[in-house]
């Protein structure tokens, strides 16, 4: 059974950080890449930062430089390090599995089980 926790959202300053925490259990993630999803009000959800199985991370060009992912495989935990945050990126953040392994796994994409998130306020 997947289940997701993630926690360490909170109010904070342009320019600010704050690290996030996603508690993970499932198969599915045992040999997965992962990552971060984030989504803003009126905008879908979209992955901005993953970590593969050996290590290797990708981000999407408004947060590299910025956002760091780490993954403790011993833990079931994934991070999130977000330093120089900005207004935009205020939204509801969300750990998964990596796109392809969701599609694999449920097929369905409408079927994918995601946790609470935490929400992540930047302000001006």
């Amino acid at each position: 059974q997947v289940q997701l926790v993630e926690s360490g959202g909170g109010l904070v300053q342009t320019g600010g950080s704050l690290t996030l925490s996603c508690v993970h259990s499932g198969s599915i993630f045992s040999i997965k890449a992962m990552g971060w999803y984030r989504q803003a009000p009126g905008h879908q959800r979209e992955l901005i930062g993953g970590i593969t199985n050996e290590g290797s991370t990708n981000y999407i060009d408004s947060v590299k430089g910025r956002f760091t992912v780490l993954r403790d495989k011993a833990k079931n935990t994934l991070f999130l390090q977000m330093n120089n945050l900005k207004p935009e990126d205020t939204a509801v953040y969300y750990c998964n599995a990596d796109p392809n392994t969701l599609e694999n796994y449920y097929g369905d994409v409408s079927q994918v089980y995601w946790g609470q998130g935490t929400q992540v306020t930047v302000s001006s």
